[in-house]
């Protein structure tokens, strides 16, 4: 019984050898077609690396300002009566307010308009190739012959993938980033992005607080009663003394922890060369390796319906 076990056993070993040397022997047979696969294609990724130029990335670093008791003295609580707060702070919470007017279309559409961005990104200058070397390069296309509003739409869709603003946790420091093929722009960016950004928070919040302020006056002319004017008196100087703050403060309800730079030029953040070189020699043995046992497959078949 026990030689009659072995036997079949012994059987599955060589059918085993016999197939991982079939395998060996097909890859050898194609071996040079696998090569020149894999040759071919890497060629091609080598080409397109150095097509795409460097990427760098230019970043600022804000804080977010809470109440300035020190300041403001007793004026924090006259606020909350107001509903309102000092300090530059409007009780909202700066990031989100960033990261929604950030997203914002129209928001973005007038700033690419008051800062010509169209040109900028239709004539990129100060870009960096590995090795020195451009000639495959080309302009990003954005059809000069499209309406402005088209060139808005598709810059729009570039700066969503150009900017980008986050927050972290454990400090609450906020940090707002450009990352672009010209390094000096990508520092521009950030610096006009925070610019409009700060603006556009600090005008919405001077609208709501001057309607507050006017509604409030004209409630303090109504009143008879001598409480509520004290009240209302109380609310008022509060808001102006808000309003007041907030325009003193040059980011409003944010301050500058580092400055944007000019990133050095060895300091890219992408594309990745090596790596990309790497998967694709991988990828294209494989994909090789796979081509020849599949038409090694189609010739036995065919050798098989001959017979």
């Amino acid at each position: 019984m026990k030689g009659q076990e072995l036997i079949p056993q012994k059987n599955y070993i060589e059918e085993d050898e016999i197939d991982l040397k079939e395998l060996l022997n097909t890859i050898l047979k194609y071996k040079y077609k696998i090569a020149i696969f894999s040759f071919v294609v890497t060629l091609l990724s080598l080409c397109y690396v150095l097509s795409i130029p460097n990427y760098y990335k230019s970043e600022i670093i804000l804080a977010p300002q809470g109440d300035d008791k020190s300041s403001g003295g007793g004026l924090a609580s006259l606020a909350s009566l107001a509903g309102v707060s000092l300090g530059g702070n409007s009780g909202k919470d700066p990031f989100t307010m960033m990261q929604t007017t950030l997203k914002d279309y129209e928001f973005n559409k007038n700033v690419i308009k008051k800062y010509n961005l169209i040109e900028k990104f239709e004539n990129p200058e100060n870009l960096s190739f590995a090795l020195g070397f451009s000639g495959f390069y080309s302009k990003p296309d954005l059809n000069k012959d499209a309406s402005e509003e088209d060139k808005i739409y598709k810059i729009n869709k570039e700066l969503e993938k150009i900017l980008s603003i986050s927050s972290d946790k454990n400090s609450s420091l906020i940090t707002l980033s450009a990352e672009y093929i010209d390094r000096f722009f990508a520092k521009e960016l950030v610096d006009i992005y925070l610019v409009e950004l700060i603006s556009k928070i600090k005008l919405q919040d001077m609208k709501e607080i001057d309607k507050q302020i006017e509604y409030y006056n004209k409630e303090l002319s109504n009143s008879y009663d001598v409480s509520l004017k004290e009240q209302l008196s109380k609310s008022l100087s509060a808001l102006m003394q808000k309003r007041v703050f907030s325009l003193a403060n040059d980011y409003y309800f944010v301050s500058k922890v580092t400055d944007s730079r000019v990133a050095y030029i060895k300091e890219k953040t992408k594309p990745k060369r090596a790596l990309i070189l790497m998967v694709s020699v991988v990828t294209s043995l494989i994909l090789g390796i796979f081509m020849a046992f599949f038409l090694e497959f189609i010739k036995s078949n065919k050798n098989d319906e001959k017979e």
